[in-house]
């Protein structure tokens, strides 16, 4: 688990200045990342290092990442913006 400074750190860099990703991003961060695994949160933070293009091609059609961890976590992040997660994830 992030200390506190961490993970503002993290909500900042969930922040990418896209409408589109900031209002996937950001919620997934603030509700659901401190309930992640700890291989779930490292998948996270791999998946917004990611350029913007990329996030957004993502995001917004059908392609996927070729790493099955970002994949899974593009997936984990839609699915919450859909309404599909619980607020307390429980990891595969």
């Amino acid at each position: 688990m992030l200390n506190n400074n961490d993970f503002k750190r993290l909500q900042w860099h969930s922040r990418r200045g896209m409408l589109e990703l900031d209002v996937l991003l950001g919620p997934f961060t603030d509700k659901i990342y401190n309930s992640l695994s700890e291989q779930d949160q490292q998948g996270y933070k791999d998946l917004i290092d990611c350029e913007d293009p990329d996030l957004f091609s993502w995001f917004m059609s059908e392609n996927r990442p070729e790493d099955p961890q970002l994949s899974r976590m593009v997936d984990l992040v839609l699915n919450h913006a859909r309404g599909n997660l619980p607020q307390t994830l429980v990891s595969e």
